[in-house]
């Protein structure tokens, strides 16, 4: 018992001890902080929330500033720091926002003051420099600040970092900034400079990193820039300069990334930059740079990663040393006069994951080595002769040269002459390409009777081949393939795991940089609420800011909540995929055990479900919709990217979460299709990557009762896309990313106004924000008939997605019966089978394609203006004269739909 009662009070006694540390340390944190001590500035502070219109959330009245206002950080009772970065106003504050910052004239000790992405619509105040003597850092990116950069900041020698980027200050870059000897960081990108660079600004010793890109600076680049020892990234791109490169900054032992990019720099590349031996990143495109690639240069450069030396008059013959350097992994020297062979490449070359892109040159010879030592080449456009080898071709692009059993080379001609004016041999043993040059028309028709014969004999031969090749795959898959593949079968699928590589050269690595977790948390605002976009299925979404000021969207992966395969699967895909139409990722960090971390390109629009309607003016709420032309735009992008997913991947990958939210909009409303982690390969495929294998099973327990068919097959795809095609028709949202009873009861009442028989019956369901002529109201017809093929509920009765993207791509074909004298509407061409218009007129209209006047591509559609439709369809009546095809033969439907009975009037 005395054991106990003593083992008892030590307990008691540890307990009070414990408490007593914590009450301690809790107390040595709040006098680090410290309570705001200084009257005049707590008054400050509160007119500074009234004049920004602050929200009371944030800065609190009644609580102590230091220790409970967002952003507001003090040292021994006074204010030293103010971020409004990430702040939201209140109604009256995003009414009127201003540059009224004039409390801000009361803080003698503000080392920080940070309004990154909050808008304040003003010119900075001249008394900055007067009353701000204590300020390190000033940071008013992207924040709408107007008018010219006042002199007077040059009194403030204390600053370390000047960010103005993202703004439309005028004038010209004071020349007194070059008094702010301590300052580190000067980012003024992204503005209406003009005028020329400050030589002053050689006096800046202790930058880091100038930023003068995007202006319209011009003159010469200042010699004395050489002269900052410090340097590491020096960005002058997007401005007017001119003259040559000075040979100075070949002292800059320090950088790490220079950009030149876009000017009208002549003179040669000066072989002094060999001293620039700690780079990883040159570009200097789009210039009139000319005269040779020194080798001396290229050695030197052992750490490059990225060469951008595209656009520019360079000529001569490649450096050998390019071929050495181990670090490289993007290469752009296209649109040059680089000429010669291509040297050998060095055995301590490894290009396995590198892009080079050396089209458009003068390049001539053999391709002596195999291609498939670089992740991806292009060398098209260049004079390049002999027989290559089909494996040498996976990852290459080798259109217009000089090869043999290559399509789309340079004629007979135009090599025999390439190669005689340089008195060089050239193997004319096989004509270079299909297209057969002029001189040969001499003896036209024994010549065509010759060719006819033996495209008989080889196309019959061929044909042969073929149904042999069919027959064989068909007694080995039985109809186990036919079942499982669908309607998008693209062929056989090649042998190796995983996916495989598309054909346009990438320019950066799929997986973008890699961050540490602290950078990112620091990118993402510490994870915070306001930070904080939603909940995804596959983890947290949140906003956030790069250094430079780039926007971008961090998706958090916990993997307490969520499984590994939710960030492997999006990892597995960037790594081995490239379009433009997939959202970029910029970054990733999966260093944290815990935690994976992804870094996404932001999309200025949001998604599709927030921009079809969305609020016009925050003052009276009301909405504006989408205009036609935009939603067409909308659904010719998302057709895109999943037809390359459908048919130009193989084995071909399903999406599997096709709806509103996962189609993201950029600044300009082109796609970005999103939400990729339940992307996997079609069932029935057998080279699936490890990853879908694995997860096979449980893929098959996730399937929905009530799902129209299997979720891994690319007919499931065609069907959600249905849905978001009726949404954009009628307006309604919510349709594609719900299967429930209600949304199959809308679905069912809907497609019944929806008949190729009559077209005013649509009418009854389009979108009552949607202002559209007749001619419009066809193309608004076109599509629902499409979503209402897509939404079959056979699955083999759906369109495959190449075919839907070649219906959105020409509606009015959907609808109308080209003909010179009429374009009225076809009430008995819908009677033909799928399949009858995939193997036959489908097939046949497709091959013309190229042919047909008043073609609308995909091009001419994104260009359509908004103002009006004139010319939008070509000639008129007699646009197709020269193709009488019904209807059905450009998008015909399923007998099963045109059997539903037409409803009657309501």
């Amino acid at each position: 018992m005395k054991m106990y009662s003593t083992l008892s009070h030590t307990k008691t006694q540890v307990g009070v001890f414990t408490i007593a540390l914590a009450l301690f340390s809790i107390n040595c944190v709040f006098a680090q902080k410290g309570s705001l001590s200084s009257a005049v500035e707590r008054s400050a502070l509160l007119n500074l929330r009234s004049s920004l219109g602050i929200r009371s959330r944030y800065w609190p009245r009644r609580a102590d500033p230091c220790s409970r206002w967002t952003g507001v950080e003090c040292r021994t009772g006074r204010v030293i720091g103010i971020t409004v970065s990430g702040l939201r106003r209140t109604t009256v504050g995003r009414r009127n926002p201003q540059f009224a910052v004039d409390s801000l004239a009361n803080f003698t000790f503000l080392a920080t003051f940070n309004a990154s992405g909050f808008s304040l619509p003003g010119s900075i105040p001249d008394w900055f420099g007067q009353r701000l003597g204590s300020l390190q850092v000033l940071d008013l990116r992207s924040a709408s600040v107007i008018g010219a950069i006042p002199e007077s900041l040059s009194n403030l020698t204390k600053l370390k970092s000047l960010h103005l980027s993202g703004n439309d200050i005028t004038g010209i870059v004071p020349s007194a900034l070059g008094n702010l000897v301590g300052l580190e960081v000067l980012d003024v990108s992204r503005n209406s400079f003009t005028g020329s660079i400050p030589s002053a600004f050689a006096s800046l010793g202790n930058l880091t990193m100038l930023d003068l890109s995007s202006n319209f600076l011009s003159g010469p680049i200042p010699p004395g820039l050489g002269t900052l020892s410090r340097l590491k990234f020096l960005n002058l791109s997007d401005n007017s300069l001119t003259d040559s490169i000075p040979v100075q900054l070949g002292k800059l032992s320090q950088l790490l990334g220079l950009d030149f990019s876009k000017n009208s720099l002549s003179g040669t590349l000066p072989v002094e930059l060999r001293g620039l031996r700690r780079v990883t990143k040159m570009e200097i495109e789009h210039n009139d740079l000319e005269g040779s690639l020194p080798e001396g240069l290229i050695s030197s450069l052992a750490e490059l990663e990225v060469l951008v030396l595209s656009r520019n008059r360079l000529g001569g013959a490649l450096p050998s040393a390019l071929w050495s350097l181990p670090s490289l992994r993007f290469v752009d020297l296209s649109s040059n006069n680089f000429t010669g062979p291509l040297p050998s490449i060095s055995t301590n070359g490894s290009f396995s994951r590198a892009v080079f892109n050396l089209s458009d040159n003068l390049l001539y010879g053999n391709l002596t080595y195999p291609l498939v030592k670089f992740g991806s080449i292009d060398l098209s456009g260049n004079f390049f002769q002999g027989k290559v080898l089909t494996d040498n071709q996976s990852n290459a692009t080798l259109t217009t040269n000089c090869l043999q059993l290559v399509p789309k080379q340079r004629s007979l001609q135009e090599c025999r002459q390439f190669y005689e004016e340089r008195s060089l041999a050239f193997d004319d043993s096989g004509v270079p390409g299909p297209a057969q040059p002029p001189f040969l028309e001499r003896d036209s028709k024994s010549t065509n009777r010759l060719i006819y014969i033996l495209v008989g004999i080889f196309g019959g031969l061929g044909f042969i081949l073929i149904l042999v090749v069919v027959l064989a795959m068909l007694l080995k898959k039985g109809n186990k393939a036919t079942s499982q593949r669908g309607s998008a079968n693209v062929g056989p699928v090649p042998d190796g795991d995983g996916l495989s590589l598309p054909k346009d050269p990438m320019y950066a690595t799929g997986l973008g940089d890699p961050f540490t977790y602290g950078q990112i948390r620091q990118i993402a605002g510490d994870f915070g609420e306001e930070s904080l976009i939603k909940h995804g299925h596959s983890g947290d979404i949140f906003h956030g800011s790069l250094v430079s000021g780039t926007p971008v969207v961090i998706k958090r992966v916990d993997l307490h909540s969520f499984t590994k395969e939710s960030y492997m699967i999006e990892m597995d895909l960037f790594s081995k995929l490239s379009h433009t139409r997939l959202i970029p990722l910029l970054g990733h960090c999966l260093e944290h055990e815990s935690e994976k971390l992804l870094v996404y390109k932001y999309m200025p629009n949001g998604d599709l479900a927030s921009s079809l309607h969305r609020v016009a003016n925050s003052a009276d709420g009301k909405l504006q919709s989408l205009d036609w032309i935009t939603r067409l735009k909308i659904a010719i992008g998302a057709a895109e990217v999943l037809a390359y997913l459908h048919h130009e991947c193989s084995p071909p990958l399903v999406h599997r979460d096709v709806q509103a939210s996962s189609i993201l909009l950029d600044d300009k409303f082109e796609v970005r299709l999103g939400s990729l982690s339940e992307v996997r390969a079609q069932e029935g495929d057998a080279n699936q990557n490890v990853i879908t294998r694995l997860l096979r099973k449980q893929q098959s327990s996730e399937q929905s009762p009530s799902a129209p068919t299997s979720s891994v097959t690319c007919a499931y795809d065609v069907y959600c896309f249905g849905k978001v095609l009726l949404e954009l028709v009628t307006g309604k949202l919510g349709i594609s990313k719900s299967d429930d009873a209600s949304t199959r009861e809308w679905l069912d009442h809907t497609v019944r106004y929806i008949s190729i028989f009559e077209m005013e019956l649509v009418s009854k369901i389009v979108d009552p924000s949607l202002i559209v002529d007749e001619d419009l109201l066809e193309e608004v017809w076109a599509m629902a008939i499409v979503a209402r093929s897509c939404l079959n509920p056979k699955p083999s009765k759906r369109p495959p997605m190449k075919y839907i993207l070649k219906a959105l791509e020409n509606p009015l074909k959907v609808v109308r019966e080209e003909s010179s004298s009429s374009a009225r509407l076809r009430t008995t061409s819908s009677r033909r089978s799928w399949s009858t218009a995939f193997f036959g007129s489908w097939r046949h209209s497709s091959s013309e394609n190229a042919t047909v006047p008043g073609h609308t591509n995909r091009e001419s559609i994104s260009g359509l203006k908004q103002a009006g439709r004139a010319g939008s369809h070509g000639s008129g009546g007699n646009e197709f004269s020269s193709r009488k095809r019904l209807s059905n033969e450009i998008f015909p439907e399923p007998i099963e739909i045109q059997d539903v009975e037409r409803p009657e009037e309501q």
